[in-house]
Order: C-alpha cells, then structure tokens, then sequence
C-alpha cells in the first residue's frame, strides 16, 4: 500500500491560481454573445460551476442546442438536422494525449444548416456519415458513353461551383477516381474517364489540361523535370497535424493498411468535426499546388513545401480526397489508367462531345448507338489512332489537350503536333524473338538488315540550324548535361549539307584507344548532371542507328533502307566516338551468314542482333512461296468469315510502337534460353550462409490492366555475395525505411506466405529461367490461360539489374503467356497450339510503354 506521500505524489493536488480555469465557454463566448451567457451572469467568460462539471461532449451538446435555437429565433430558413450521433472521439479531453491539443479540421456537414450571414464565425458539429460532395457522389460516370449525357448534370454541378469561383472541384476528378480504382474492367475504366472528360469538355474546359496531368499521375512531361520533392516524412507530418494523431496512432494505422492512400483515408476518419469550413479543393488549384512543390527550392523550401502539403490535406473533403491527394503526393495514383487509356479516352470523348463555340463536328452517341459492334469499333479506332500517333511524335498533354479543344479529331491534329526539334518522340520498339529460326520465319521473303544491338544507353540527338543540341534517353529524360562530349561532338559529324536533325543510335562506353567496347554497368558509372568535359574518365561512342528528321522534314514515312542511306550519306564517323551500328544486308534465304553475323555481335559483347525490315513490299511477307501447293478449294462459304488482323510489315519508322518490322534477338533469348524483367517485392531471411542476407526474392510481373504487380516466383539463384550485401543495405529495415514496407502494399497480388519483409517496388531485374508452368499459388497471367491459373517459372535465375529500364517498363502478365503458348506449341503435335491461328494482342505491350 502506497505512502500518504506516494499518494500525494500520484495524485497532486491542484495548484491554486488567481486566474480563473478557461474552458470550452470561454473560447466560444465572443461567437455567443448574449445569447449564450446566463441570466443574471455578470461576466461571460466566467462559466457557472455547474457547467464546469460537464464533460466535454455534454458541453459541446449544450452549445449545439443553444445555438439551434439562436437559429430558429434569428432565421427564417427551417433547421436541418442530419444527424443525431455526433462522434467525438478527436474532441480531446484533458487526459486524451497529443490529439487533445490539434485541432481537427475536417469539413463535414453540419448538424444544423445554420445562415450564411450568421454561420461565418461559428463552431459547427459534424457528421462523419455527411462528408460527400453531394453534387458529384451521385454521378453515374460508370455509363456508357453512348448513353450517358453531361447536359442533364452540368447545370447541378456549374451551381455548386459557381460558390467557390467556378471552377470544376476536385471531387469530380475524385468520383471519377474511385470508380476506376473500383473496377479491373478495362471496358469500364475508358467509360469512366471518357465520361468525366465530356464533362470537362462542356461545362469547364479550362480545367481539362490540369485534369489530364493529375489522372496520369505526372504535371509536366518527362523531358521537363519536375519533381515534387518530397518525402514521406513530410505526409507523414501532414497527416498527424490535420487529422490529430500522434506517432504511434499513425504508426498502427500504416502497419494495418501499408498503402499512404488508404492511411490518410483512415486519419481522416479520425476528425469528427472542423472548426472552420475549409475551401473545397479545385483541379486548377491542386495542380497548381503541385507544380509549386515542385518549383520551391532554396533556403527555406522545406517549410514551404510543408505548408504546400497540409493546406493540401486541411481542405480534402472526407476520406476519398484525402486517399487521392497524397496518392497523388506519392506519384503512386494506382487508378489503372496509364497513357494508352488516357488517349483512347480522349479520343472518344472529343469525337462525342465538344467546347462551347467550337465547330468542330462530332457524332451522335445516340446514332453510335444503333452500329454493330464493328462497325463502331472502326469508328473508335480512327480516332484512337490520331490522338496515339500525335502523341508519340510530341509526347506532351500541354500540346495536345489545347488542340484538341480547338480543332477536335482531325488530320489537321497531325500537322499541330508534329515532329519538333528538341521535344522527343517516343521510340519505336522491337519485338522479341525466342531464336534465329522463328526470326527468319517471321520474315520469309523481306529484305532485312542485321545490326549488332551494343550494350549501352538508347539516345536520341536533336540539333537545329543554330547548332542546339538536346540529347534524350529511350524514356524522354533530358540527359544533354550528362554527355557534353557528344554535344562537342556534333558540329564534326555534321555533314555540310545538314542544318537540322533528329537522329538515334545507342551510347556505348569504349576505349578510346582501342575501340573495344566496354560493358553497360561501366556506363552507369558515368556521372548523371553537370559532367564537365575535363573530368570525364569514362569515354563514349554513339553508335547511330536511325534518321527521323533532316533539315526541317520528318521521315517517320520513308523506308528504312532511304532512311540509313541520308544517315550514312551525310554524316561523317569519328573514330570511336562517333559511328554507324556494325550492320549486314540479308534475306531469310541467309542463315548461315545471318548466324554467323549473330556470333559475331556475341563475340564483340553486343546484347545480340536487331533486324529490321528494309523495304515497304507488303505483299511479299504474306505471299505463297513459289513451291507451295495451292490452298485448297472450300466447299462450303463460311458463314461469318472473320477480317483477317494481320498487318502488311512496314519499312517505316513508327513512335511508340512494338512492332515485327523490327526484332531483336539477343544471346540470352537464343536457343532455349528466356529471360524476363521481373519486379522485386519481398524476401525472406536466408537461412544457413545466408542468414545475414535477404535470401529468397519474391517477384512479379506487371498487370497492366489494373496497374497491380503480380507475384510470379521466388528466386534464389544467380546471386553473388557483393550482391546480397548491397541489397540488404537498400533494403534496411532498421534504416529509414525508404524503401521498405511495413505491409503488403495494396497493390500486389500474392496469396502464397507472408514474406518477412515487403520492398517498394523500384527495380528491376532480368530473370533467367528453364520453363513456364501452371501454379496454385502465384496469380500471375492468371485468366490469360487455359483454365483461368496464373503462371510461375520453374528453376528461376538472376542475371542482371536492369538499371536501363523502369518498373512501368517491366514484363507483364501478357509476355509471361506468351511464353507459355510458344512453350505449349513446341510441346504440341504439328508445332502449334490452339487459337495461335487467330493472332494475338500486343496491347499489354504497349500499355506498358
């Protein structure tokens, strides 16, 4: 039994003071005025003792009902009571801990509507139940475009804006969010973003651009850096600030949930009431804050950027702005809408619906509607077709979305956003071939050309008349300032009858005396910014490869052999610093040489080969050979003969494409070797040796429909000693936990045992492996096969960070059944398997690119 002492130690008494204790009524006296102050109490600001003994939900139930009636009494609007269970749980007492001191400032709706005139300076108790955006909660963004019809909302929603400047709010785009997050339909998810486009397009046009910018999860382009600049510390201490929690509250809530987004949604809950009602978010004004963040540097950035951040989240209206806002904040949107969604939306929505004043036509939905499906589909694709190609020459939502305002769908898009010098166009891309055999069957009967594939770093060269250069990497980085050799080197190259160019060719690191060509982790270790020529130790060679644009004319539409020919023609080589690709004219009839040519690249530490078609002849790639039998004649006509999807292979050059006019084999993919650039997401603690180290890897694939990482395997060999030291230090999970998860990220689809630890997904890694096989565990390419089972690899091994390429870059679902079906066709009688007659989609491809 404790001492008198003890006790009065545990329980000291009040100290006494000549100031009166100020509670809750002497913080709101001013707001009551006279109607709040008793009858026949002289001085306001002194409470009764009666209601010092109230708790503080008694208290703040007391004023409510004060104030209900001040309302009746003054106005002659009816009183509207929502909701009756007031939550109170941040309102802190004295003994509730650090919460009790922050006030909460989430705007909900209140209990009582109380008058604009009188509603200014007053407390409003709110309901966590009434926290929606009643104008926008409702929309049926979901519909068919076809039947759905912005005119019958747009004077609803023009109302509700109209009282906060008229610009569109944020919780349209929000709405729009949430039902794109809430559905792996793709059909769905274009309907929902063309939907919410036409009402931007109608009722708010100038919102539109920022509107695009934050569904893409990005505010510039990616040659014009922009980066937010900051860290999770500072959402973190946002999120703590505006919502009243504390550490470890925070803490709890992030181990529960492991996604930002849904910890804020969560926080968010926490509020219960606000004590002034912020201004509701805007598109323009959430992009702009963005762009801000971004733009704020020096001394003192730090705290402004914080201040960026909370008046970001104090004015998020309930959970789901919130969730968006910092998803927004942590680049990580997770709404399934990449860059090909975003431009087949755009299409539909402008061939559907246009501006006030514009005159551009458009179609009738309701006429749409009465089309077969075909027919539709081919109306669809045209103008898919437009808007992807203007937007692979000049890959920036600020050229394209004013445009399209303007002008709509047309040809003449094509001429507004043309090829520019010192704006990049995405690349073409090849297609990958299993070996040397299914490369030359593809191509029986074209003229292609051999090139050696160098290990280095894809680059794209822009010079204007003045001398400018702007040099590019494969995903439209601005990187001019990291090869200040290759821009000294250009006015050597240039031939006297060139004024202008674009060009590309791979970036090698060589030896200057030599030329022997050294290996791309060499390269990584050049530096990245402000290289100066004199410090330079790393020396370099690009090896040209393709002519897009020459003296103020594109060449996307000239075949490739015309295109080399200018290349070769009117640039002059430099000695190991600056060269064509080591290349070799052949046909399919040319294996051996073609073998030997593929040897040879090996031999000189090239990746492999790539070939590509020379000549724009079409026919010959489809034709019979002159030996072939003829086809039989049918009896019978086909009742619904289906068009044929195959293509005629071009010789020309097409952005942003992953076509088989060009193909790579490299000497990982020859013989019975695959590979895959796989995603590492979790690991286990090794065991014996290992138990040190993180030993296996969990890995996944890209589900690019839904934008979730899809577990494929656990991988445990290939690794070297340095490697697991390396990775264990990036992945420290007693570091600063940059790039650990407390949780499985929300993300991942993975139904196996728990790993130790979860990463961020942030690297890459190319797999080798002996097979593809049918798994109960994993979900990846699940549905893409036979039988609706995902798909894992057998005897998995890694050969290489991919340092070259980014997540969104990695291999999906699609190349992992790919695999699979060319494994199940060499297995099967006759060499081919069920449905590979009908072609196959590359859209996963490209979705990803």
């Amino acid at each position: 039994m404790p001492s008198p002492a003890k006790k009065r130690k545990l329980n000291p008494e009040p100290k006494k003071t000549s100031a009166p204790t100020k509670g809750l009524e002497y913080f709101f006296a001013k707001q009551r005025g006279n109607a709040l102050t008793p009858p026949g109490t002289a001085d306001a600001t002194t409470p009764a003792k009666s209601e010092q003994l109230l708790t503080d939900e008694e208290l703040a139930r007391k004023l409510q009902a004060e104030w209900d009636e001040e309302v009746n009494a003054g106005s002659s609007q009816p009183v509207r009571k929502e909701e009756t269970d007031v939550n109170l749980d941040t309102f802190g007492s004295t003994d509730s801990g650090p919460s009790s001191t922050t006030q909460p400032s989430r705007p909900l709706t209140p209990l009582v509507e109380i008058p604009t005139t009188k509603a200014k300076n007053t407390l409003s108790l709110s309901s966590v139940a009434a926290i929606e955006d009643q104008a926008t909660s409702t929309l049926p963004l979901d519909e068919s475009p076809l039947t759905f019809d912005p005119s019958q909302y747009i004077p609803q929603l023009q109302a509700a804006w109209a009282a906060d400047g008229g610009d569109s709010s944020y919780a349209l785009l929000v709405r729009c969010f949430v039902l794109v997050s809430g559905t792996q339909s793709r059909i769905k998810i274009v309907d929902t973003l063309v939907n919410c486009i036409r009402i931007f397009i109608e009722a708010d046009p100038s919102s539109l651009l920022p509107a695009v910018w934050l569904a893409t999860n990005a505010i510039s382009p990616p040659y014009i850096s922009l980066e937010l600049g900051i860290g999770g510390s500072a959402i973190s201490k946002a999120l703590k600030q505006v919502c009243g929690l504390d550490n470890r509250a925070l803490k709890a809530i992030y181990d529960r949930l492991g996604d930002p987004g849904d910890v804020a949604f969560e926080a968010k809950k926490k509020q219960s009431f606000t004590l002034r009602k912020p201004k509701p978010l805007t598109i323009k004004g959430v992009f702009q804050s963005l762009v801000k963040l971004a733009k704020t540097q020096g001394q003192g950035s730090g705290d402004i950027k914080q201040r960026i951040v909370d008046k970001l989240l104090q004015d998020a209206r309930g959970g789901e702005e919130s969730r968006f806002i910092v998803r927004t904040l942590c680049q990580h949107l997770r709404i399934g809408a990449v860059k090909t969604t975003m431009l087949i939306a755009l299409s539909r929505a402008f061939l559907l619906s246009k501006p006030p004043g514009a005159e551009y036509p458009t179609r009738d939905p309701k006429s749409l509607a009465k089309l077969k499906k075909e027919d539709l589909a081919e109306i669809w694709a045209r103008g898919e077709e437009i808007v992807k190609a203007c937007f692979a020459r000049r890959p920036n939502y600020n050229d394209l979305v004013p445009a399209l305002l303007e002008i709509g769908i047309s040809d003449e898009l094509l001429v507004r956003c043309d090829l520019t010098l010192h704006i990049p166009l995405r690349p073409m891309l090849g297609s990958i071939t299993r070996d040397l055999s299914e490369m030359l069957t593809k191509l029986q009967g074209r003229d292609f050309a051999c090139e050696y594939k160098y290990d280095g770093q894809r680059a794209q060269v822009h010079c204007d008349a003045a001398g400018k250069v702007s040099i590019f990497s494969r995903h439209l980085e601005l990187m001019t300032d990291k090869y200040p050799d290759l821009v000294a080197l250009v006015p050597q190259i240039r031939g006297p009858d060139v004024t202008s160019f674009i060009m590309e060719g791979e970036v090698v690191a060589v030896d200057q005396q030599t030329g022997d060509l050294k290996t791309f982790q060499t390269l990584t270790n050049r530096a990245r910014k402000d290289v100066a020529i004199g410090s330079i130790t790393i020396d370099v060679c690009l090896f040209s490869f393709d002519l897009m644009y020459l003296n103020g004319q594109p060449l996307l539409d000239r075949p490739f052999r015309e295109r080399r020919d200018m290349l070769r023609s009117l640039f002059l080589p430099v000695p190991n610093r600056f060269t064509w690709v080591q290349s070799m004219n052949a046909t399919s009839q040319d294996s051996d040489a073609v073998l030997a040519f593929f040897q040879s690249a090996v031999a000189a530490k090239c990746e492999g080969i790539m070939v590509k078609i020379l000549d724009n002849l079409p026919d010959l790639s489809y034709a019979p050979a002159d030996d072939a039998p003829p086809p039989p004649t049918p009896t019978k006509k086909p009742a619904n003969p289906k068009p044929s999807r195959l293509k005629p292979l071009l010789a020309t050059y097409t952005p942003d494409r992953r076509l088989d006019a060009w193909l790579k084999v490299k000497k990982d993919y020859h013989a019975t070797s695959d590979t895959l650039d796989l995603i590492p997401i979790a690991a286990w603690h090794g065991t014996g040796r290992k138990a040190a180290w993180w030993s296996p890897f969990l890995l996944a694939v890209r589900n690019p429909a839904t934008g979730a990482l899809d577990a494929v395997c656990k991988c445990m060999s290939g690794f070297t000693d340095a490697f697991y030291r390396a990775n264990r230090a990036r992945y420290d999970p007693d570091g600063d936990g940059d790039n650990v998860r407390a949780r499985r990220p929300g993300y991942v689809e993975y139904e196996g045992p728990e790993p130790d630890v979860w990463f961020e997904a942030r690297e890459v890694w190319e797999v080798g492996f002996a097979d593809v096989t049918v798994s109960p565990t994993y979900t990846a390419a699940a549905g893409l096969v036979e039988g609706g089972r995902g798909l894992s690899l057998r005897f998995p091994r890694f050969l290489k960070e991919r340092g070259d390429k980014g997540v969104e870059e990695a291999s999906s679902g699609g190349d992992l059944a790919r695999l699979w079906g060319k494994q199940e066709a060499r297995a099967a009688p006759g060499g081919k398997r069920k449905g590979e007659a009908e072609g196959e989609e590359e859209e996963g491809e490209e979705e990803g690119e």
